[in-house]
């Protein structure tokens, strides 16, 4: 029997929700039921989230269109973080912009040159209603501004510019996945 206090070892893995789905394009909703379905859903996250091999994962990746994100990703001194915030709020994102490689698990196979800030912050709340705040640096805070941007509506993918988002469109037009 999975050991229960590993993330996802009782959680299901769901199908992703690839680009072109509009469930990635619509704001998530708030989060107001803190039942066993809210923390089924994160368990199935990070069941998810593990089996694609990714480092986060938004519900609205799995079709369900609420604010909330898992992670398990480490930062640029190989710092772990795992854990998962419901309802949550960008409240930092400054230090140096820089333009690192991003990919996404709804854009399987792809990445593209990305600006995103060295320093983020988000809180929100824990699957029991309990406050936290998660600071992030580096390759984290790379990670906490992609989940936080999914759940307004927006992936990565509308932040690169220039010939590198030219490049990216053609190979979402000719992926295997793409409607």
């Amino acid at each position: 029997m999975p050991h229960a206090s590993i993330p996802g070892a009782r959680g299901r893995v769901r199908p992703l929700t690839l680009l072109g789905d509009p469930v990635l394009r619509t704001p998530c909703a708030d989060v107001t039921d803190f039942g066993p379905e809210l923390a089924r859903l994160v368990e199935d996250l990070f069941a998810t989230m593990y089996a694609a091999q990714g480092v986060g994962l938004a519900a609205n990746q799995v079709g369900e269109p609420l604010r909330v994100f898992v992670y398990d990703c480490p930062d640029d001194d190989d710092v772990r973080h795992v854990g998962h915030v419901v309802n949550p709020r960008l409240v930092e994102a400054d230090g140096l912009v820089l333009r690192g490689p991003e990919g996404c698990l709804s854009l399987p196979g792809l990445e593209a040159g990305t600006r995103r800030y060295d320093h983020a912050v988000v809180e929100g709340v824990t699957v029991t209603g309990e406050p936290v705040t998660v600071h992030g640096t580096g390759f984290f805070a790379r990670c906490l501004q992609h989940e936080t941007d999914h759940l307004d509506g927006t992936v990565y993918a509308d932040r690169v510019t220039g010939w590198r988002r030219r490049r990216l469109l053609r190979q979402v037009a000719r992926a295997s996945w793409s409607g």
